[in-house]
């Protein structure tokens, strides 16, 4: 049985907190698909660190953590997060395991992404710069070094065959940086992602399942970024929807069970792209300041609206969601009113569909006010006392994207999430 944690928006919806909350009650926790442009913030023993390719169960010492074959993984990014939780006292060898077929980030992988975002000029995507987007093209173009490479004998052979056809390809960008250090320092994370477990993970994971253990699988970005149902061309470079578990793990769909969609209570972010309730002024910077909305991979302010139905249930509704999180609830606190996005008009018709491309129409956003509630919500424990006008909102949204909010998360510890 697989359970799964997705995001319901443009990503940085506070999944890593969501699955460290859950996770207890899993024998495995499963990373699907991404690589080191996501950033799972987690609070442990009351400091805060981020995640990027690891899954976010590896806090928990009885708990086996798979990176999955539909990841890019960085070696570089991977063996720095792992000092990371090393200091916490875990032992990150004992309970993680990586899948043979996980495409490998490699130097030049990066290099091609920072030639490309930079030719783009004023039409740039916002990528992280992390290689994400070229290492997904080797895989599909089926040029990739992947992690049971590591352990043949032709793995150098295989780097310098890609880093040839890499190099003609930043010939033509006229791409001239050293990159040499970034080449020491991927050999030398070579060697130490080769003291892993390495595993046939499709084999691994339906073998655990077939045992009648509790899988949860975990993803990355989030629903609006999926690269085929996202706001296409501002997109990642992976199926961030459920669909990609089991591309991403190995898994039937058969095995799937719960579909629990991570949403804030307003809505954000990063990079460029289409974001239809986004609030350029006082009350945006607000929602900002409060928040603490800036990326957990690269520091970069996030763009901060309302929350948006329209999306939201377009979301819901491809991902199969049975339960839904709501995320921040507490950074609304202090706002009298309250906005939420419940159509959009295009090119002068109303509308509660998603548009094929929203770069290319005229959109305006519908809107429905509520009453803030004016509380301090970050203390609440229970359901029963939540506030009246937030229970509202809530209930509507609810009604609005046809799958029920099952939990509020009321701040960033791990105990600050109220069951309703």
């Amino acid at each position: 049985m697989v359970d799964v944690i997705l995001g319901l928006q443009w990503g940085d919806e506070g999944k890593g907190k969501i699955v460290d909350y859950f996770a207890p009650k899993y024998d495995i926790v499963a990373r699907f698909q991404g690589g080191p442009n996501a950033g799972h913030t987690l609070y442990v023993d009351g400091k805060k660190t981020v995640l990027h390719q690891i899954p976010s169960g590896i806090f928990h010492q009885h708990t086996i953590n798979i990176i999955g074959n539909g990841v890019v993984l960085d070696p570089v990014t991977f063996k720095r997060e792992c000092d990371i939780v090393s200091s916490f006292g875990i032992d990150v060898r004992k309970n993680l395991y990586i899948s043979e077929r996980t495409n490998i980030i490699v130097p030049t992988h990066r290099a091609l992404d920072k030639a490309s975002e930079m030719q783009k000029g004023e039409s740039k995507i916002g990528s992280t710069l992390k290689g994400i987007g070229p290492a997904y093209m080797d895989k599909t173009g089926r040029n990739a070094v992947r992690a049971g490479d590591l352990l043949d004998k032709s793995f150098t052979t295989q780097y310098i065959k890609l880093r040839l056809k890499h190099q003609k390809l930043l010939d033509n960008f006229h791409f001239i940086e050293d990159i040499s250090a970034w080449e020491e320092e991927f050999f030398e994370a070579i060697d130490f992602l080769r003291s892993f477990n390495i595993v046939n993970g499709e084999y691994f994971i339906n073998n655990k399942i077939s045992e009648g253990k509790k899988v949860l699988a975990e993803g990355a970005q989030g629903s609006m970024l999926d690269i085929d149902f996202g706001t296409f061309p501002f997109v990642t470079s992976s199926n961030t929807i459920s669909a990609g578990v089991c591309t991403g793990l190995g898994v039937s769909p058969k095995q799937i069970n719960e579909v629990l969609g991570v949403t804030k209570a307003y809505c954000t972010r990063v990079g460029g792209g289409p974001f239809p309730t986004e609030l350029e002024n006082e009350t945006g910077e607000e929602l900002r300041k409060t928040g603490n909305e800036f990326g957990a991979t690269t520091g970069r302010p996030r763009r901060c609206g309302w929350i948006d139905l329209v999306a939201l249930k377009y979301a819901c509704m491809i991902n199969g969601v049975t339960q839904v999180v709501m995320t921040k609830a507490d950074v609304l606190d202090k706002f009298e009113n309250l906005d939420v996005c419940t159509a959009y008009i295009i090119n002068g018709k109303e509308t509660d569909q998603v548009p094929f491309q929203m770069t290319r129409v005229q959109l305006n956003p519908v809107y429905k006010s509520f009453k803030g509630w004016n509380t301090d919500t970050s203390i609440v424990k229970e359901a029963a006392s939540l506030p009246k006008d937030m229970s509202v909102y809530i209930d509507f949204i609810n009604k609005y994207i046809g799958a029920p909010v099952k939990y509020v998360s009321n701040g960033p510890g791990r105990e600050q999430i109220v069951a309703l």
